[in-house]
């Protein structure tokens, strides 16, 4: 890492520096057809037009194996030597980085949250007596039970709901309820206590450290968090979800790194400006991107819209560059205030998008994403936060789950070391997916580093239904859906009381007490309260359970 410093090549850590010295244009809104809860700005830079010099891109490295040959027309252009850096056997080390567990405003202070990073089952709770969150090994050392099923209790302990054993902060057991008072104080022995992760919070989020060694107590004094400035920034709302996905970390990282899919995944959901020359019904068109540095710390991605930055292993955020023509076309021939302002505002550096990949197991992974923009803050008093991830899920869940799922198992039957000859791509457009794959090939060989802990095979795929499950990989996760979906089942259980009580009186009462036309109210009450019960029913389902994406049909 010094002789990387020391290189006359700046390496990826020197990115912070760079993003404060540049300015960011906010680009033009797109148009949600479907949704009008998702950012309008979300995804739009990804087709603005802007002349600028075509780029040179890395290639991926071919594997050591003859099997693995990659032939030139699946290269794009050859990478310029200077802009990598080389450092013999240079190896990334997966288990000393700070990894986001989520974000402040999805934890409950109240109870436990059980979590799997990097195939480590842990548990988050807060801890009272000392005002912070906590991270432990998700098993009581007496019979493994999992923590994050017990409680916290009324002295701010983690009670394990199997037989009571309690922990403080620390992780050193502070009851034991079989133990007889008067016997040996069992409970101080070391292995009576929970391994404790070192763990920290910054930009809203936990996070934590996967090591449990005395040597890593105080890691955060030497290495802190990847720390992102604009997500700092208290002139800007910071929009917060998350997501578990049924697909591995890499296919989640270069789902996030390719632009050219988002107008053919999520035609309909997504409607980008149209192009100069509009080719096919969704407006597909030739995108230019590049890596112009790759290094251990992931890469500088470059693009005609500005750039977006891989910061290994797990942040992708992307922002517009305002030294492209558009600005000052924009700003002069349109004579839009909106424009004016947009500009003004964005005078310093804005990331439009963060996301964090979180590798969870093979085969799963968990997204943190986090939209800083200028109007949160009024439109999250008009519209709750449950409504905006309804819209967001459309774009992150429903429209491409299902493909991703099914490019993992195909690319590991063919074999990972195969990446290059199983994916034919032959254009810029695919130089950020590019860029990711020579840096898990250079650095990671290839793949997460689990320790052992799993095999090579995925999990088997679920039933449809099952696979797009939005309840347990979002809805349960947040609390505002969470909220919202108690809050809505509530409603449709009070709405069929109230249409059976009121046929039910209406079919009860005598004629000769009620008249016909109070009988005709309850019974037109019973029928519409019915009806909105059931429309509620398929709206629940709908935006909390499953909704089906079907391609051929938008």
């Amino acid at each position: 890492m010094e002789a990387l410093r020391a290189s006359s090549v700046p390496s990826l850590s020197n990115i912070r520096k760079a993003l404060h010295k540049s300015t960011f244009f906010k680009p033009k809104l797109m148009n949600f057809q479907s949704s009008p809860f998702i950012p309008s700005w979300s995804f739009s830079s990804t087709y603005l037009k802007i002349t600028s010099t075509p780029f040179k891109v890395f290639t991926v490295s071919s594997p050591t194996s003859s099997s693995s040959t990659v032939s030139t027309e699946n290269r794009p252009p050859p990478p310029e030597p200077e802009l990598e850096t080389e450092i013999k056997d240079e190896k990334f080390d997966w288990f000393s980085e700070w990894y986001p567990i989520m974000p402040l405003c999805d934890l409950d202070k109240r109870v436990p949250h059980g979590k799997k990073v990097l195939g480590l089952d842990i548990v988050v709770w807060w801890d009272k007596n000392e005002n912070a969150w906590k991270v432990f090994d998700d098993a009581c050392p007496h019979r493994l039970a999992p923590l994050s099923d017990g409680r916290i209790d009324k002295s701010g302990r983690l009670q394990c709901a199997y037989h009571g054993w309690c922990f403080n902060g620390s992780g050193h057991c502070k009851l034991i309820p079989q133990a007889a008072p008067d016997g040996p104080s069992v409970h101080t022995s070391k292995k009576a206590c929970v391994g404790m992760y070192p763990s920290s919070v910054q930009h809203d989020i936990v996070w934590f450290w996967p090591n449990k060694d005395p040597e890593y107590k105080d890691i955060v004094k030497k290495k802190t968090p990847p720390y992102i400035q604009e997500l700092d920034d208290p002139s800007l709302t910071k929009w917060f979800g998350n997501r578990d996905f049924p697909y591995g970390y890499e296919v989640l990282i270069e789902n996030l790194l390719d632009p050219a899919h988002v107008p053919y995944a999520h035609y309909g959901i997504i409607q980008a400006p149209p192009p100069e020359v509009k080719i096919d019904r969704e407006g597909g068109k030739p995108i230019e991107l590049a890596v112009k540095q790759l290094d251990i710390n992931g890469f500088i991605g470059k693009a005609e819209w500005g750039g977006g930055n891989f910061i290994a292993p797990y942040i992708y955020h992307a922002y517009l560059d305002p030294t492209a023509n558009l600005v000052n076309k924009s700003a002069s021939s349109s004579g839009n205030e909106a424009q004016l302002f947009f500009r003004q505002k964005l005078e310093k550096p804005k990331v439009l998008f963060t996301f964090f990949c979180v590798p969870v197991s093979p085969g799963n992974s968990r997204l943190i994403w986090c939209f800083p923009n200028y109007f949160g803050g009024w439109i999250e008093k008009f519209i709750p936060k449950w409504m905006f991830h309804i819209g967001i899920d459309l774009v992150v869940q429903d429209s491409d789950l299902y493909l991703l799922h099914v490019e993992e198992r195909k690319i590991m039957d063919a074999g990972l070391a195969n990446w290059q000859n199983t994916c034919f791509v032959p254009t810029t457009s695919d130089a950020f997916v590019f860029g990711f794959r020579r840096w898990m090939n250079k650095y990671t060989g290839g793949q997460v580093n689990w320790r052992g802990k799993f095999s090579e095979t995925l999990p088997p795929t679920p039933p449809r239904e099952q696979l797009m499950d939005r309840y347990w990989s979002h809805v349960v996760n947040c609390r505002s859906c969470n909220s919202a979906y108690k809050s809505l089942n509530a409603v449709e259980v009070i709405l069929q009381v109230i249409s059976i009580v009121s046929i039910g009186i209406a079919a009860a009462t005598k004629q000769s007490v009620m008249s016909a036309a109070a009988r005709t109210t309850a019974v037109s009450m019973g029928v519409v309260c019915f009806v909105a019960s059931r429309w509620l029913a398929h709206f629940i389902y709908k935006n909390f359970h499953y909704h089906d994406h079907n391609h051929a049909l938008h």
